[in-house]
């Protein structure tokens, strides 16, 4: 008997803004998306989650939150976020739950169980939106929130952050960490939108302004070589915080993972991960040092380990390796660490590969560099040429790459 088959195809679009100052009365972009997706007869509401470094570096948020959501409640056809109910759950005091920022909201489970009792409390529902504003941890840890409650709420991401912004806010992914392995536990949810703020960037210190950079470097070094030329020429520019060069590299970083998000595998049901070059140490690294490095530094460590390996391995020349570790030296990364120096079958570093196998879901696939701007995938790893590569990275700044 021929068996009864199944299929069908769910369209997924969002967009990602990019904007000045989104809580500002005179700015409608947020309460036009909002109103522009109101369901007639239904009640909209909305529950802010707000990263605690974002609410202290940001003092007025909460009450610019409140006033925008005044001035828009009752608008109608003006561009309103919804006639007659302004964005907001009971007002700012109910509608606005504060988390942790960075990893510390993705390992506590009491983290995850506060939001869940705040979208049950306040009746969020698949009509509703939870909204994240904050660095990527705390939008993966609400996203995953918003996925499991009632099968899926609309979630709403306001990255505050370089590397959300140009990175892990603008994709489809949501987790949190459990068992002491990073995302072992997540979602494949796209979200309703995202809206990139330039202001909340200027409040970052040097190390997270920093830190996201290395996702650009990542995507540019296996999809857009002409894009990592442009961050080589303007190391001091970004490294000096100016705005327009760092506007420039978020939107382009944007639009590259967007486009590998949309031309290939986005809820990555097959082992390929071009998007995880650099990545496979760097989980590891984050999670030995206890998160004191902050994710873009330990990938532009990857980078750098996965860089000479290609170099070593014959894949990438000795000149174009020497010119991806002048860039991130250029930019102020590490390029090691002690942790990723491999001594024996079990150090830390080997047992981060074979995480990465198991998280790919057993069939190694390691995305290495053939050229700037190109990328191979491989699927083995060869420990001596890891233990090599970890040492002329270790000796780097007394001898360049081709001179090791």
């Amino acid at each position: 008997m021929d068996p009864l088959v199944q299929r069908f195809t769910v369209q997924f679009e969002y967009k990602v803004y990019f904007t000045t100052g989104l809580f500002s009365v005179s700015n409608p972009l947020f309460a036009t998306f909002l109103d522009a997706k109101k369901v007639p007869e239904t009640e909209q509401k909305i529950l802010f989650v707000i990263d605690r470094g974002v609410a202290d570096s940001h003092p007025r948020l909460i009450e610019d939150i409140g006033a925008y959501s005044s001035g828009y409640a009752g608008a109608g056809d003006a561009g309103a976020a919804g006639a007659g109910a302004g964005p907001l759950v009971g007002g700012p005091a109910e509608g606005i739950v504060i988390v942790p920022g960075g990893e510390e909201s993705k390992n506590d489970p009491a983290q995850l169980e506060l939001l869940l009792e705040s979208i049950d409390r306040l009746g969020i529902d698949r009509h509703s939106y939870l909204a994240a504003i904050g660095g990527g941890a705390v939008l993966d840890l609400a996203g995953y929130a918003a996925a499991i409650a009632h099968r899926g709420i609309r979630h709403i991401r306001i990255p505050t952050t370089v590397l959300s912004q140009n990175d892990s806010g603008i994709g489809v992914k949501n987790g949190i960490n459990y068992y002491g392995k990073k995302n072992f536990l997540g979602t494949f949810a796209p979200p309703a939108a995202v809206f990139n703020d330039e202001l909340f960037l200027q409040s970052l210190d040097d190390r997270n302004w920093r830190s996201g950079i290395a996702e650009a470097i990542k995507v540019a070094l296996i999809r857009d070589g002409a894009f990592f030329e442009w961050i080589g020429a303007h190391v001091d520019l970004l490294r000096g915080r100016d705005s327009d060069s760092m506007n420039y590299l978020i939107r382009r970083c944007a639009a590259l993972h967007l486009e590998h998000i949309a031309g290939g595998d986005p809820f990555e049901t097959g082992s390929s991960r071009p998007l995880d070059f650099g990545h496979w140490s760097a989980h590891k690294l984050e999670q030995l040092t206890h998160f004191s490095l902050l994710h873009g530094e330990a990938v532009a460590m990857g980078i750098a380990l996965d860089s000479a390996y290609s170099s070593l391995a014959g894949l990438l020349s000795p000149e174009k390796t020497e010119r991806i570790l002048q860039v991130l030296a250029g930019l102020g990364f590490d390029l090691t660490h002690p942790l990723m120096q491999i001594e024996g079958d079990d150090s830390p570093v080997l047992v981060g590969l074979r995480e990465f196998r198991e998280h790919l879901g057993g069939r190694l696939t390691i995305m290495l560099l053939t050229d700037i701007g190109q990328g191979v995938e491989v699927h083995f790893m060869d420990t001596d040429l890891l233990k090599q590569a970890g040492i002329k990275l270790k000796n780097y700044l007394c001898a360049p790459m081709q001179d090791i």
